[in-house]
């Protein structure tokens, strides 16, 4: 299933199908307003979703800043957001769907099949000249998602910290990392305790998954930058970024490209917090 819808095509939807839920994640790292600007403007009958305290447990370091979301976290959430097991649920924000993809990746990896993610966000539906809302939408709870407590996020794979480190030694597998080159080399570092990356790292900014209009770049486009980082269909190729958040936007890249990719939910902010843990810095791998 194509993990994207366009707004025109969300717009006849919505007219005549009443089992859409609309989540609008309006997160930014750095900007603690998402949900002042949701009430400023949004997708009529969206559901403001808060990134840090419903798709993130709370930041430890040895977990990184944006942990998965227990069970009862996330379920809670589903079910204020109204969603029912037969749902369509599609999410979007204002970022290129950088924050969006997180809710996308938590929706499929908790068996959600039928989410998809609104290609260019909020402002391709303002594009499309579709109309937005003010204020805020409160929906009646629906039943929620039922996780499986033994293993929530089975629908979507995941590495841990120890295979993070050792995804490189093996032949033929691919980690890349999503943040972008200046922080990938070491340049800056505006929030984790280490400049640098993860040692046997690709450098692949979620920027080169965008076109210029902000959507997402076709699917052949998209096959073959990732060729270009020696992944290709079949390849076991895993994504971080500083926290997991939008290394789910390259996840979602892959997808679109038609290549299946694990996430590595703790990410540098996990990796870098561990003194044990080597980093590299500059613009090659080692």
């Amino acid at each position: 299933m194509n993990p994207l819808i366009d707004a025109p095509s969300l717009a006849q939807r919505l007219e005549s199908e009443a089992s859409i839920v609309l989540l609008d994640v309006r997160w930014a790292l750095g900007d603690p307003k998402g949900a002042q600007h949701y009430a400023e403007a949004h997708v009529p009958g969206a559901v403001f979703v808060d990134l840090d305290h419903e798709l993130a447990d709370p930041a430890t370091p040895e977990r990184g800043r944006h942990p998965l979301p227990s069970v009862d976290r996330f379920e809670t959430a589903t079910r204020r957001w109204g969603i029912t097991p037969s749902s369509l649920v599609v999410v979007y924000d204002n970022t290129g769907s950088l924050a969006a993809s997180r809710a996308w990746w938590l929706l499929r990896a908790a068996g959600h099949a039928e989410t998809l993610v609104l290609d260019g966000g909020l402002a391709a539906w303002s594009q499309a000249g579709l109309p937005l809302e003010s204020g805020s939408v409160t929906p009646a709870p629906g039943p929620g998602l039922t996780l499986d407590t033994q293993n929530p996020w089975a629908g979507m794979a995941t590495i841990s910290q120890e295979q993070a480190g050792a995804w490189t030694s093996g032949s033929g597998k691919v980690l890349l990392d999503a943040r972008a080159g200046e922080r990938y080399r070491g340049e800056v570092e505006p929030v984790d305790p280490r400049p640098g990356h993860i040692p046997g790292a690709l450098s692949a900014p979620t920027a080169g998954n965008l076109a210029a209009d902000g959507r997402f770049g076709a699917a052949a486009e998209l096959r073959e930058r990732f060729a270009g980082l020696g992944v290709d269909p079949g390849t076991e190729v895993a994504a971080y970024c500083g926290s997991g958040v939008t290394a789910a936007h390259t996840v979602l890249a892959l997808e679109i490209a038609g290549i299946s990719a694990a996430l590595y939910p703790g990410s540098y902010s996990q990796w870098s917090s561990n003194r044990m843990n080597e980093v590299a810095t500059g613009d090659q791998p080692a």
